[in-house]
């Protein structure tokens, strides 16, 4: 038999093949971890620090709207009749004392009837003088039978008309002077002056209105509650009362409105605000004014009372798809996302009403950042976090290239 020649590259080619396998073949069996799974430890998405809710006490608080009016308003209108404003002192927003003059009348005509009437009072006081004689000298003669009886009895009715025109003279000179005081318009309580119809030169009838006035600068809160929560107040509650331009009052609820409006099925609570709290001075002068207004919208805040409730900080609760969540830490490091319902909130601080267990532990910071089922890493007390572990973990750039070593 004739021997096989093979050429010699091609020899040499498979030689070579079979060394490569070789080698890459025992590679990969010494990098090969133990138990035949090529695989690498998974790393936590962030580094986390745990809480538990903590049973304190909150405030039981009933919320209501309305609107702030004045305690009692005053209409101030005209005494008298057919008379000329000749000076009006006031306006809108000042504010008056009791007895304060606000306007005046003409007094031209008023005077001369009240220079006729005493004048009618001094002619019925010497006619009354007169008679009173004439019948006293009656009285003398009538034992002596001097004059007749027809004569003293004449003498005797003419005292008594003489006497009662008088009065009637008087009476007439003391409406005339109680004309002459009506012809000034005085305050009849302490207030602050809300309206103004008063104009100078008008002539107004009796009963006319000229200004209205908030007495003493009281105002109240006429908050709008339900029928249904009406039975949790009383008179005597206190209240916080925030008005439209930021300024918050504390007032105590006056009374309860007896009656219930059948339409919207809600009643008023008159809440009493002081008038001495919240007021400014203005620059130009040391006129107080109240920066809370009758006629603004105010709501507010009933206090009920307090109660236990477990509260959380405000960072550890999560808002998504408009529900609440938190996570809660398990056994493994990894996290779980729970609903669970909020209630009343105070400070940085919110209630937990339903569903969460008593000893869940809780993810305090970063929950914004994670999801249901992430492996997390929890912050040992006094060992600060460094910047890579408080932030989620992405893919990283490749690497730059190596640089040739040094010569």
């Amino acid at each position: 038999m004739k021997q096989l020649k093979r050429p010699p590259k091609a020899i040499i080619f498979i030689a070579v093949t079979a060394l490569g396998v070789g080698a890459a073949a025992i590679f990969y069996t010494q990098s090969k971890p133990a138990g035949g799974v090529a695989s690498k430890a998974p790393k936590p998405a962030l580094t986390v620090s745990t809480i538990k809710a903590e049973t304190t006490r909150l405030p039981i608080q009933l919320s209501a709207n309305g609107s702030i009016a004045a305690w009692q308003e005053a209409v101030i209108g005209s005494e008298v009749n057919g008379l000329r404003l000749t000076e009006v002192r006031v306006n809108v927003g000042d504010t008056v004392k009791l007895g304060q003059v606000l306007a005046t009348f003409a007094l031209d005509s008023v005077q001369a009837e009240l220079a006729q009437s005493q004048a009618s009072v001094a002619e019925a006081e010497a006619n009354a003088a007169d008679a009173a004689g004439n019948a006293g000298k009656a009285r003398t003669l009538q034992a002596s039978g001097a004059i007749s009886e027809q004569q003293i009895n004449q003498y005797l009715t003419l005292e008594k008309t003489a006497q009662a025109k008088l009065e009637v003279a008087r009476a007439t000179r003391t409406v005339q002077q109680v004309r002459l005081r009506q012809t000034q318009v005085l305050a009849p309580d302490s207030g602050v002056i809300s309206a103004r119809t008063a104009t100078v030169g008008a002539v107004v009838g009796n009963g006319a209105e000229l200004f209205r006035m908030i007495r003493g600068g009281r105002l109240e809160w006429r908050a709008e509650v339900t029928s249904t929560e009406l039975g949790r107040l009383a008179p005597g509650t206190l209240a916080s009362v925030l008005a439209a331009n930021g300024v918050e009052l504390q007032g105590r609820v006056r009374m309860i409105a007896p009656s219930v409006d059948p339409l919207t099925r809600s009643a008023l609570v008159y809440v009493d605000l002081p008038s001495s709290v919240g007021k400014l001075k203005a620059a130009a002068g040391s006129q107080l004014l109240a920066p809370v207004k009758a006629g603004m919208f105010a709501r507010g805040e009933f206090d009920l009372g307090t109660s236990t409730a477990r509260t959380l900080p405000q960072q550890a609760v999560v808002i998504r798809d408009g529900f609440s969540y938190v996570f809660v830490l398990r056994e493994d490091s990894h996290v779980s996302q729970r609903k669970v319902q909020i209630g009343r909130r105070l400070g940085e601080r919110v209630e937990v009403v339903s569903g969460l267990e008593p000893d869940a532990v809780l993810v305090a910071s970063g929950a914004g950042f994670l999801n249901d089922g992430d492996l997390v890493r929890v912050e040992v007390a006094g060992a600060p976090a460094s910047a890579q572990d408080t932030q989620v973990n992405r893919p990283l750039a490749p690497a730059a290239p190596a640089q040739a070593a040094i010569k």
